[in-house]
């Protein structure tokens, strides 16, 4: 281990920005399981949020081992610490393994086999079928490759209740939709790095104009996604008002990134489309305990 490299390199290493956001869609799904809405038992909230936290941990540990000669030559990573040389690979590999292990061993022993299997589904899934495989070969890579990355409130759910509940999946399935709008804004704005890279993104393999309009497209696919939560009566009026309000400023967003040309709109749409997913999940959970919400939707 080089004498350069500090905790602070080690949380770089496990991107905890992307484990933030993650998590809260975990923790929402645990809420969302309760039924009738409670307190998830605090027996299972630490344990499930600690070893959750660790798979994702680890998979963005992985990611980064990858991914570590593409990082170096784009801006927005070639400050990473196995890129710039503080953490060397081989203390990478082992802090990934620690991660890992400790993570199935929590979730196996102190949450249920159910969420453990499915973790490990979602750490093989993200770290090497998406960053070894996909990444490199397609440029739908971030659709097919989001169902990893979109499972958190499904393992938050299974870790609560035990089961593969029809609402669950629902939550993937926003994730799941809301995933290429999101990161299609930030790979036009980094679209030239990524052809440095020789990364297959789709603004480098069909075009920035190409791009513009998937994400407006997926965009409103994911407005009537976000609406399934109250037409199934998962939700009440509460979510719904939200879901509707936050899909009108996400397609305001993706028709000035479809029909302007302001270079800042990319950027400004990949910034509220991480707000949006806040806010909606917040909303799930508001709705969810609030008697108006359930009543509603009843």
């Amino acid at each position: 281990m080089p004498e350069s490299a500090g905790w602070r390199d080690y949380l770089a290493l496990t991107k905890p920005g992307v484990v933030v956001l993650l998590m809260v869609t975990a923790v929402a799904g645990m809420f969302l399981a309760t039924d009738p809405p409670g307190m998830v038992p605090v027996s299972i909230l630490v344990p499930a949020t600690l070893g959750l936290a660790l798979a994702m941990m680890a998979s963005a540990a992985i990611n980064q081992i990858m991914d570590q000669k593409i990082d170096a030559m784009m801006a927005r990573t070639e400050k990473r610490p196995i890129v710039t040389g503080r953490i060397n690979t081989r203390s990478a590999i082992a802090f990934a393994i620690v991660l890992a292990a400790l993570s199935m061993l929590v979730l196996d022993q102190l949450v249920n086999r159910l969420t453990a299997l499915l973790t490990l589904f979602g750490f093989v899934g993200y770290a090497f079928i998406y960053t070894l495989y996909l990444k490199r070969a397609t440029p739908q890579n971030i659709v097919i490759g989001g169902l990893a990355g979109a499972i958190p409130p499904l393992l938050g759910w299974t870790a609560v209740a035990g089961e593969l509940h029809p609402y669950a999946w629902l939550l993937v399935l926003i994730i799941f939709v809301w995933t290429p709008p999101h990161f299609w804004a930030l790979a036009i704005h980094r679209r030239d790095e990524y052809a440095k890279a020789e990364i297959p993104m789709l603004p480098v393999t069909h075009g920035i104009p190409f791009t513009r309009s998937s994400v407006l497209y997926y965009t409103i696919l994911l407005v009537i996604t976000s609406l399934l939560p109250y037409l199934t009566g998962m939700s009440g009026l509460i979510y719904l008002a939200t879901a509707v309000v936050l899909g009108a400023i996400f397609l305001f967003h993706a028709m000035q990134l479809r029909f302007g040309d302001d270079p800042r709109t990319p950027m400004k749409t990949f910034g509220y489309s991480i707000t949006y997913l806040f806010v909606l999940f917040g909303a799930l959970l508001v709705d969810h305990y609030l008697p108006i919400g359930v009543i509603s939707g009843s």
